[in-house]
Parts: structure tokens; C-alpha cells; sequence
């Protein structure tokens, strides 16, 4: 056996195993009750864990291609299951909450991180995930910013650890609130990270708030599409400047088709298509799951690819970072449903 047909066999082994480490994750969220840990977490932690006693030379290049080729895929999946038309159906009053959260997650989170002094990757990283839809909202703008590895499981960290106190504390401070269950699901909906832990929390509070909390969920997941735009924008324009600075060392020349991410047209076509009608139910569905299992996937080959020392080197500041602006975001969330008046 020649040495290129050894790689390529490590190679599919390495990625097998990637996609092992997905499948028993998707496998123990459905065994975890009340939806608390999402497959991607655990994919994610497990991988961690695993790296901790396992990592062997030969599995990097499956890792480095699982996490970011496999993850581009996911993305461009992902389009499918994104209708602007989803927006009109919870009205204006939840657009104007989202429109504050955002300006306090970007906007505020600019601020804050040079106060941390975080790099800027991974402080919006955890913004998008806080803003957005969690794990699927890092997971989307990681490859559009060339975010390294270890931020991406930073920034998921953080996003998990608000959502499960989030879980138990959202309920108990609506009811003291005294808050109706249609600001409670705007509330949950617009402030709470991932989707798992928006329904948790929703359907804790009453059927109505979770109902309405997720509906709110799905809405505020339809900004992954203007968020990547916009930062892959910002990353094509520091790719420019990066690549004429060569230029003008003697280097090549810049070329605007290699610097745009090319699959996000992948992911934007798909959610033009899906947003007319044209996608079936049943293939949507189908796409949509595809999506998850393999940013699942993805997740877990970062993880076998962080150990846990690389944790202890970030410190605290990324995680504090996230509490920063999960509380902002809850506050400022809260303050609006109340101005609002739809307490």
C-alpha cells in the first residue's frame, strides 16, 4: 500500500469518525428530555473531551476539511429552510424588539469587546449567536470572517451556557413580571439564543407563549441572511486590503472572485427559491435536517480538534464577554415589550 492511498484512507477514516461523533449526538439530544442540550453541543463538548486523550496527527486534515468544507455545505442547506414571507406573519411589533437587540448585540458589542479586549472574530462570533440563533448563527458567519476554530467553540460555549440558566430563570421572572404570554413568547423569542432553548423556555411559561415564542424564533433566524451579507462583505473588504498590500510588495494580484465566499450565493439562491414557494414542504424538510446533521458534523470536528487547555488559555473574558451581552440583550428586549406597551 503507496503512501497516497495510506492519507486518503486516514483522510475518510478521520471524517467517518466526525460523522460518527454527529450521529451519537443527534441520537442523545432526542434521549435528553425538555430539549436542554442541543446535538451540536454535545458534538461539540464530546469532541473536547475526546481530544483531551485522543488526537492523533493523522485526523487534521479530515478535521480541516470537515469543519469548514462540510460546514460551507451546511450553510449553503441551511438557505432552504428560510422564508422572507415568515416575517409577515408575526407583524411589526416584534420587528421593532429585534431591531433594538441587534443594535445592542453589534452595536454595544463593539464597545464592549474593546473593553475585554477580544478580537473583533470572535466577539461578533458571539454576538450573531446571542442576536440571532445561536449555534447556527456562528456556525454560518465563522467561514464568511475566516474565524479560526478554537473562537467558533468559544463563541458556542458562551451562547450554551446563558441559554441553560436562561431555561430555568426566563419562566420564573415572566410570571413575576406578571407578563401575558404574548410578550412572554416576544420576549423568549427575541433574547433566549438557541432554538432548543427558546421552545424550553416558551412552553415552561404556557402552550400559548411557546407557540409564539418559537414563531418570533423563526422570524429572528431570517437575519442569518442579512448578517452574513454584511460580513461577508466586511471580509471581502479586509481580504482586498490584505492582498493589495502584497500586490504592492511584489505579490499577486487581487481577485475579487476568489476573496467573496462562494457559497454564499449557494445559500442565498436557495432561500430566494424556498422564500417563492418553489421548494416543497417534504424537500425542505429533508434539506433542512441535511443542514443540521452536518453543521452537527462540523461542530464535532472542531471539537476534536479544541482541547480542553486551549479553554483554560481563553480565559474568562470571552465567556464574561457573553454574559455582557446576553443580560443587555434580555434588558433591552424587556424594555421594549414594555414601552411597547404589551406587557
Amino acid at each position: 500500500m503507496n503512501t497516497k492511498t495510506k492519507e486518503r484512507g486516514a483522510f475518510l477514516l478521520g471524517v467517518a469518525i466526525c460523522f460518527a461523533l454527529a450521529a451519537v449526538s443527534v441520537l442523545l439530544e432526542e434521549l435528553i428530555p425538555g430539549g436542554l442540550l442541543g446535538a451540536s453541543i454535545i458534538a461539540l463538548f464530546a469532541g473536547t473531551i475526546i481530544n483531551s486523550f485522543f488526537h492523533p496527527a493523522w485526523m487534521k486534515p479530515a478535521l480541516k476539511f470537515t469543519s469548514k468544507k462540510i460546514l460551507k455545505l451546511a450553510i449553503i442547506l441551511l438557505g432552504a429552510s428560510l422564508s422572507l414571507n415568515t416575517i409577515m406573519e408575526v407583524g411589526k411589533m416584534t420587528f421593532f424588539v429585534m431591531i433594538f437587540t441587534f443594535a445592542v448585540c453589534f452595536g454595544g458589542g463593539y464597545f464592549i469587546r474593546k473593553a475585554f479586549g477580544l478580537n473583533w472574530k470572535l466577539s461578533n462570533l458571539i454576538s450573531a449567536g446571542t442576536g440571532i440563533c445561536g449555534g447556527s448563527a456562528v456556525a454560518a458567519i465563522a467561514p464568511v470572517i475566516d474565524a479560526d476554530d478554537k473562537d467558533i467553540a468559544f463563541a458556542m460555549s458562551s451562547t450554551f451556557l446563558f441559554d441553560m440558566v436562561m431555561i430555568a430563570l426566563y419562566p420564573l421572572m415572566g410570571k413575576a413580571l406578571g407578563m401575558s404570554d404574548i410578550a412572554y413568547g416576544i420576549w423568549a423569542g427575541t433574547s433566549v439564543n438557541d432554538t432548543a432553548s427558546v421552545v424550553a423556555s416558551g412552553y415552561a411559561f404556557s402552550e400559548i407563549a411557546g407557540d409564539f415564542a418559537t414563531m418570533v424564533k423563526l422570524t429572528r433566524t431570517i437575519a442569518i441572511i442579512p448578517t452574513v451579507l454584511v460580513f461577508a462583505y466586511i471580509g471581502t473588504r479586509m481580504k482586498q486590503k490584505e492582498l493589495k498590500a502584497e500586490e504592492q510588495k511584489g505579490g499577486k494580484k487581487v481577485s475579487l472572485f476568489k476573496i467573496i465566499p462562494w457559497f454564499i450565493g449557494g445559500f442565498l439562491l436557495l432561500a430566494i427559491v424556498n422564500s417563492a414557494g418553489l421548494i416543497p414542504l417534504a424537500v425542505g424538510g429533508v434539506l433542512k435536517g441535511a443542514s443540521k446533521y452536518l453543521m452537527v458534523c462540523a461542530l464535532a470536528a472542531i471539537g476534536l480538534g479544541t482541547s480542553i487547555t486551549d479553554f483554560k488559555k481563553a480565559g474568562l473574558k470571552p465567556m464574561l464577554y457573553g454574559i455582557t451581552i446576553d443580560t443587555l440583550v434580555t434588558l433591552a428586549a424587556l424594555a421594549v415589550i414594555f414601552f411597547m406597551g404589551l406587557m
